[in-house]
């Protein structure tokens, strides 16, 4: 039987791999719960990701949100995998190959790594299909999840780092193991964040006998393989309006305290903020915001 929101390979992937079937669900619910931390201080908080796979228009737009959600889930679903063969859950792996390099004085390589190749090559399979399939949207969104994918699986292998063990007698740390393992899932979340932050907006353009994305406003310039991209400007999320897919900001619950007397990326409800706090807005590229802050205290610019 068809699951809902798979498409025909990926279900034989699964079929095929019946133990993967875990690991990809539980990398669905690490999206959710990291996308929703990763943008707790903004006014797009990411709430709409748990409806997959029927998105809203927030993400169902080429938008930048879209763009992050697409780059983090590539991103996820290898870590899982990657992580599934360390831990054994997974039994067409094992760990991850023993680095070429010699390690410095005092280190030697052992432990078992996260097997990054595999998680690589099993994600991008499972991520990558619809994008592949003839039928599957426009042309233009296909090139661009494919390309925000791939650039969170970059993200992925720029984050694999030496880990290490210390042994020796009581505690002195003579001889340590070594291994090379990922970083955190929230911590790629918050590398592509950025990249976020600093997307590049793109056209789908004729060159040649073929079409591609370029950059909007510079296009004299190729996409950067390091950059994520995205098709439709994002409303500003500031009032709820499900035709954009936006939810609003009003009754949001602010991550700290900090955030709710200086929301640099949320909304003020301005007519209700006044009454404890001093509002100004200021316009920073395409977001705005209101700096708040109490009477007492300096305004921030």
């Amino acid at each position: 039987k068809q699951l809902e929101g798979l498409v025909v390979s990926q279900v034989q992937l699964c079929r095929s791999n019946l133990e993967l079937m875990q690991t990809i669900i539980q990398a669905a619910r690490e999206v959710i719960k990291t996308c929703r931390k990763t943008f707790s201080d903004m006014r797009w908080n990411c709430s709409s990701i748990e409806l997959a796979p029927n998105y809203l228009l927030d993400l169902e737009r080429g938008t930048r949100e879209s763009a992050f959600v697409y780059a983090l889930s590539a991103a996820a679903i290898s870590h899982t995998i990657a992580r599934a063969c360390t831990t054994g859950d997974l039994p067409g792996c094992s760990c991850g190959p023993i680095p070429g390099e010699t390690p410095g004085p005092g280190y030697r390589w052992g432990g078992c790594a996260d097997n990054l190749n595999y998680g690589l090559i099993m994600g991008s399979k499972f991520s990558d299909a619809p994008m592949k399939m003839k039928k599957s949207g426009s042309q233009a969104n296909k090139l661009m999840h494919l390309h925000n994918s791939e650039v969170g699986r970059q993200v992925l292998k720029a984050s694999l780092e030496m880990k290490c063990k210390c042994h020796g007698v009581s505690g002195s740390c003579s001889i340590k193991t070594c291994w090379k393992g990922l970083q955190e899932l929230r911590d790629i979340a918050l590398d592509l964040k950025n990249k976020y932050l600093s997307a590049t907006k793109v056209v789908h353009r004729p060159m040649g006998t073929r079409k591609y994305l370029v950059p909007k406003d510079i296009d004299i310039r190729p996409v950067k393989e390091t950059e994520l991209i995205y098709l439709q400007s994002s409303p500003d999320f500031c009032m709820k309006n499900e035709k954009v897919g936006s939810h609003g900001t009003q009754d949001r619950e602010f991550p700290s305290l900090f955030y709710t007397l200086c929301a640099t990326s949320l909304c003020c409800h301005v007519a209700r903020c006044m009454q404890v706090l001093s509002c100004r807005a200021s316009s920073f590229q395409y977001n705005w915001s209101f700096h708040c802050a109490l009477n007492v205290v300096k305004v921030l610019l």
